[in-house]
């Protein structure tokens, strides 16, 4: 749906700050945000372009703002004191990281990653009105506190995932959601990278994937693994 500028002046007591903007967070956030609220996240916000694998957020970095995912998927790591790797979970259209908004309500340095899983726009906005979108918007307190709750209950099942799950389990839901998240299942990727999301060696992932092929749970070639579960669908 697009308003057009006479419905605007109709309905609203405001000119939208950038109408090319407003018509098109309208329709993905209508349902989410008020009409004003959308207008001064057009307003104060700045939306970017990502290509796949590229860094929006990156441990100890100071947070200054707050994304918010447009398109694609990002997906949230973080690191030991080596600098290993662990994946925590995914964020998709219209989600945003629990971890970065604690560091918004601190002003702190960020603990997690985020990274392009695929080409993703992502919308940043300053944390600065984090306190007054807070008071001043009711759809905007129940979307922070409601995206908070998510990502805790994400990182629950992560944690659940680590200690109650075989590494083969792992991976195997590792792949799942993998090609869930990037709508193929088709996954160019190498048993290095998959090593790195979860914490392992390419050895041991190595092994674990040929376990996985004779299952038939995927087929694999060089840096691309098939997930032929949804593959026969």
């Amino acid at each position: 749906m697009f308003i057009t500028r006479k419905a605007l002046d109709y309905k609203m007591n405001f000119i939208p700050f950038d109408i090319n903007c407003y018509n098109r967070f309208y329709e993905m956030f209508s349902s989410v945000f008020e009409p004003e609220l959308i207008n001064e996240i057009c307003t104060s916000g700045q939306l970017r372009k990502f290509e796949e694998n590229k860094i929006l957020v990156d441990i100890g970095a100071t947070i200054t703002h707050l994304p918010l995912v447009i398109s694609g998927s990002v997906k949230i790591m973080t690191e030991d004191k080596d600098g290993a790797e662990l994946l925590l979970y995914y964020l998709e259209l219209g989600d945003t990281c629990a971890v970065t908004l604690n560091c918004c309500t601190r002003a702190s340095k960020s603990t997690v990653r985020a990274t392009s899983e695929t080409t993703a726009e992502v919308l940043f906005v300053p944390v600065s009105f984090m306190e007054e979108w807070m008071v001043k918007y009711k759809s905007w307190r129940n979307f922070i506190l409601d995206s908070y709750n998510s990502r805790l209950n994400e990182m629950v099942s992560a944690i659940d995932n680590i200690v109650f799950n075989s590494l083969e389990e792992r991976l195997g839901k590792y792949l799942r959601d993998k090609a869930w998240i990037t709508k193929s299942a088709i996954l160019d990727i190498t048993h290095q990278e998959i090593a790195n999301d979860l914490h392992s060696s390419r050895v041991v992932i190595s092994r674990l994937m040929k376990k996985l092929e004779k299952s038939g749970l995927i087929a694999q070639s060089r840096h691309r693994v098939d997930f032929l579960e949804f593959m026969d669908k």
